[in-house]
């Protein structure tokens, strides 16, 4: 009777001993399972800023100059001087021309002058940034065979002037087609680092990088982030972008995405996480319900003393709201 008593214990233990083991190797298992990327939280408050137009702190539909202008495609910094400074292109008489713009509260914009457009062709998309020196750096979309054009202004007053330091104008490298719809990753008065789309195959918008020194350009394609975007289903263009956006130590950026080639209707735009390669699909909710959005940017700005996320799109007629096609401006504290 012992005997068995003793080997029933024994039995006991081991198999005891051995669900040790196993919750053990469970618990090694758990722990070396790779974590969310640090990226994770800060991108979810950031997409709810971008998403939510109803509850923004600022937001004007269809935004125009004071000269009645429409500013599509704008491009927001801030001026070194006080106030922001705006890009932007209107359609005037079938040409798209480039025109800059000052405002004291992201709403209301004052008209300066035209920066491009009517000399040597159209000029739209464009995009800009302040440089260390106190010079800034314009790139836009230049025809006759739409191409990227660099200018470079020493100061505030060249700029409000229109007075350019240099140019340059960079030969297609990934399209024979077109190359454009440029975004300023860094800029200085000795090299400008873009984003851009090219024309692939002469068939759809594609993500590019470029640099320049003003004197040469080498670029090359950017397929992880048309991977991001094609995650989604996207059929046809990948066009614009803005970035890079500095948010709780991480950089982020916006991207357009068209659902369906030829189809304005089914444009969305996208956050993209330059930390991990994905991005994330914006569920964008204006007060009318618009449901078509492309040509997105993002600044960090200050507004009344507080940073801001500052968001601009345009809203394509197809899908829109009553009263919200055209250019969006918004923005939120944080």
């Amino acid at each position: 009777m012992r005997k068995r008593t003793f080997i029933i214990n024994s039995l006991a233990t081991l198999v005891l001993f051995i669900s040790c083991q196993k919750s053990n190797n469970n618990l090694n298992i758990k722990q070396q399972l790779p974590s969310a990327p640090p990226s994770d939280g800060p991108r979810a408050m950031l997409r709810g800023y971008i998403e939510n137009v109803t509850t923004a702190d600022g937001k004007i539909y269809a935004a125009k100059d004071n000269t009645g202008k429409t500013m599509d495609c704008l491009k927001i910094i801030a001026n070194p001087s006080g106030g922001y400074i705006g890009v932007y292109h209107t359609m005037i008489a079938g040409t798209f021309k480039t025109n800059v713009a000052s405002s004291t509260d992201l709403l209301h914009w004052t008209w300066i002058r035209e920066l491009a457009g009517s000399v040597t062709g159209g000029a739209s998309q464009p995009t800009i940034a302040a440089t260390a020196g106190g010079g800034f750096v314009m790139v836009w979309e230049q025809e006759p065979n739409n191409h990227l054009k660099f200018s470079y202004f020493n100061s505030w007053m060249d700029l409000k002037n229109g007075t350019v330091g240099k140019t340059y104008e960079a030969p297609h490298t990934l399209s024979s087609c077109a190359e454009g719809t440029p975004n300023i990753y860094s800029a200085s008065s000795t090299s400008v680092d873009v984003g851009f789309h090219y024309w692939s195959n002469c068939d759809v918008d594609r993500q590019a990088r470029g640099t320049t020194n003003w004197t040469s350009w080498s670029a090359s394609a950017q397929t992880q982030i048309d991977n991001a975007i094609l995650y989604w289903g996207v059929k046809g263009n990948i066009g614009d972008r803005d970035g890079y956006l500095n948010f709780q130590t991480y950089n982020f950026g916006v991207i357009e995405g068209q659902g369906t080639k030829g189809d304005f209707g089914t444009w969305k735009c996208y956050l993209y996480d330059y930390q991990t390669g994905n991005a994330d699909k914006l569920s964008i909710h204006t007060d009318g319900g618009s449901a078509a959005f492309a040509n997105p940017t993002i600044t960090l700005l200050t507004v009344g003393g507080q940073p801001a996320i500052v968001v601009t799109q345009f809203i394509p007629s197809q899908g829109s709201a009553g009263g919200e096609s055209g250019e969006l401006i918004y923005y939120k504290k944080i």
